[in-house]
């Protein structure tokens, strides 16, 4: 990726941000968003140390330092850290199913040890991802802002632990860390190996199926739109910092019906729409007797169906993003038709 590949709105940022910072720490850089942000600082010339567990010889090749290591082991993430001036903690533990444990020591673990490895080492600066999972306790979210709570009661340990981890981030903000919390929701993309890939896998073993009779709105968020998004808030950070200590939900503010996101991924694969439906009612009571299955037998296996996934499935999730385009400058650079563009030709080429 060079500079110029990007929109001029990036550019600027990215030019803007590489006057600010020499070197940058992202975990999770062998990711979706990390990834995306990687090759962002690179094209500005920024120096990247990226952190995984696992070995990327592609982002070795891209010019990424890579440190492997876990990032509940501070001292592997201390050592990594060394010499950087700003962080982007992407990393995180997702999903519907696991023990409690298997979410709290990368999530809970690992946003600790960021935070007290920035202290250690006088860095200064830290965006961490976060999620609009931490407000969610299973009711409609229609275009909430940042006022809303934490939810009182989480479906997940992965809600409950970025709720955590994101008010440890946030309250270390101070004069000497300054810190913010981005909350991307449901980011796709090409190359997406979550959203996307299981909803085409799904569909053509004929087990996709929409919940609840009533359509209901949810917002998404393009990859490209979610990266810019971090390198605006990074920029902040180290030059006006209106975004030190506050969270943002971010979105491509298109909200739009699950069942027309769903039938244009798709689309882009030339699949048949989904029309079958399950009432909300059963698609939960079925996670309510599959988690407590499987909890009994102890299986690692994710169930067909979880409380989580029955109430996200069935609500509205979108959100008011006025916070993060008066403070941080946001706005999408590509609209959901413009992605799916470039989704259909990463699907088929």
């Amino acid at each position: 990726m060079n500079l110029t590949d990007l929109h001029p709105l990036e550019q600027s940022a990215l030019r803007q941000l590489a006057l600010s910072v020499n070197k940058v720490f992202v975990t999770g850089a062998g990711g979706f968003l990390g990834l995306s942000i990687c090759q962002r600082l690179l094209a500005a010339g920024i120096q990247v140390v990226g952190f995984a567990r696992g070995a990327y010889p592609r982002l070795v090749e891209l010019g990424v330092d890579m440190r492997q290591g876990d990032i509940s082991d501070y001292d592997s993430v201390k050592q990594a850290m060394q010499g950087c001036d700003l962080v982007f903690h992407v990393a995180s533990k997702a999903g519907v199913w696991g023990n409690k444990q298997s979410y709290y020591s990368p999530n809970v673990d690992g946003a600790n040890n960021i935070i007290n490895a920035c202290k250690e080492l006088n860095i200064q600066n830290l965006i961490y991802t976060s999620t609009p999972s931490v407000t969610f306790a299973g009711q409609d979210e229609n275009g909430i802002n940042e006022s809303a709570p934490y939810a009182k009661t989480y479906l997940n340990y992965y809600g409950e632990s970025k709720a955590i981890a994101e008010q440890l981030v946030l309250t270390a903000n101070s004069a000497q860390l300054r810190t913010t919390a981005l909350r991307p929701h449901l980011i796709w993309g090409p190359n997406d190996p979550h959203l996307v890939p299981r909803v085409i896998e799904r569909a053509r073993a004929g087990r996709l199926k929409l919940v609840g009779n009533e359509d209901k709105l949810v917002d998404t968020i393009y990859v490209d739109n979610a990266a810019y998004a971090h390198i605006l808030a990074a920029l902040d950070l180290v030059t006006n910092a209106k975004c030190a200590g506050k969270a943002y939900f971010l979105s491509n503010d298109q909200p739009i019906t699950m069942a027309d996101m769903l039938n244009r991924i798709l689309a882009c694969v030339d699949l048949p729409p989904v029309t079958k439906r399950v009432p909300a009612s059963v698609a939960y009571t079925a996670g309510v007797v599959l988690e407590t299955v499987y909890g009994l037998l102890n299986k690692s296996q994710e169930p067909i169906i979880t409380r989580f996934v029955a109430r996200q499935l069935s609500t509205s999730h979108y959100f008011d993003i006025s916070a993060a385009k008066q403070d941080l400058g946001y706005q999408p650079l590509l609209n959901i038709d413009q992605g799916m563009q470039k989704l259909k030709i990463s699907l088929t080429t």
